[in-house]
């Protein structure tokens, strides 16, 4: 591997000559430039950016760690933070955890040692303590999606609450009063907002819920297919279904087609987050459709500001509205 003497050697000038040429640090005849240029891309010379990192305390990256990389809603986050970053010139390493504390543990700890210049976290519980390890270290971080208690940290998310209310709001229009909730683990913060927000609904309309109608499981499609068939089995069956997630929906999707249960004639069914029409064409869901990109992109911005010092203000909590979108999946007419 070439280094830069050997840049040096062929351009005819001096190590440090070509470290400022490399750095843009000072002024350097064109001519000598130009020379330092070519025998560079003749060499393929690539620079040590681990050394212009310790030098500068600043390594120019980013990290994204998320919790599900198969999941559309975070694929689309992570390309908001990506076209951010990108444009201010920083890189960035994405991870996955599988909402796994301990995989998530191993990542900052990585993170951490690599002098990372900031990191966006979704993270895999409502524990503080990822948090404050970070902070310790005085790395800038965002949490996206998800909200800690007892922690001073900036955050971006999503009005799930307010979404998963709407839905349920929606259901109740048409007649249903049979809903179980198919929602995620106990100890996330969407997942618990989202329940509250089904709860709400049924509170203003004087109805109280069974522990029946609240399943939780997790936030994928296996989880959202055995959530779905418990409801089938229980003594209330509901008219329909509320998935706290696209993956969710997809799970309790094909658990209604095992079954030969009609979509929206028997069961209806809607979701927080929209998904691809490759996982299901008729019917469409009917979702609370979260702003992804828009959110990556406002973490990712939010994040570079602490990152390069342009904002010392509190932090601050942005919420992010969600948008209805109404098709066909929750029905027109309802069983008795």
């Amino acid at each position: 591997m070439p280094t830069i003497r050997d840049v040096a050697k062929l351009a005819g000038v001096a190590p440090i000559t070509v470290s400022r040429v490399i750095n843009d640090s000072s002024y350097v005849k064109l001519d000598t430039r130009e020379r330092v240029e070519a025998a560079i891309e003749e060499l393929g010379y690539v620079p040590n950016m681990l050394g212009q990192s310790l030098r500068f305390k600043q390594t120019m990256t980013l990290a994204v760690i998320i919790t599900d990389i198969t999941n559309p809603f975070w694929t689309t986050v992570t390309r908001g933070v990506e076209d951010v970053a990108q444009e201010h010139g920083y890189l960035t390493i994405l991870c996955n955890t599988d909402e796994s504390e301990n995989k998530q543990e191993q990542y900052l700890q990585m993170l951490l040692r690599r002098r990372i210049d900031g990191i966006l976290l979704v993270s895999a519980s409502n524990d503080a303590k990822p948090v404050e390890l970070v902070k310790k270290q005085k790395i800038p971080l965002v949490l996206m999606d998800r909200n800690v208690e007892n922690v001073d940290v900036d955050i971006v998310r999503s009005d799930t609450e307010e979404g998963a209310y709407k839905l349920t709001n929606h259901l109740l229009s048409l007649g249903h009063r049979k809903i179980t909730m198919l929602a995620g683990p106990r100890d996330i913060f969407t997942s618990v907002d989202r329940t509250k927000g089904f709860c709400r609904a049924f509170e203003e309309v004087g109805i109280e819920i069974s522990n029946e109608q609240i399943i939780w499981g997790e936030f994928t499609k296996e989880a959202g297919y055995l959530m779905a068939q418990q409801a089938l089995q229980n003594d209330i069956l509901p008219t329909a279904l509320f998935a706290a997630n696209n993956f969710v929906a997809v799970g309790a999707l094909q658990a209604l087609q095992e079954k030969d249960i009609r979509v929206p004639e028997q069961i209806a069914i809607v979701a927080v987050d929209d998904i691809p029409p490759a996982y299901t064409i008729n019917p469409f869901l009917t979702v609370a459709k979260q702003p992804a990109r828009e959110m990556g992109k406002q973490a990712a911005q939010l994040l570079l500001n602490r990152v390069e010092g342009t904002m010392d203000a509190p932090c601050q909590e942005i919420v992010l509205p969600v948008q209805m979108i109404i098709r066909a999946s929750g029905g027109e007419k309802v069983l008795s």
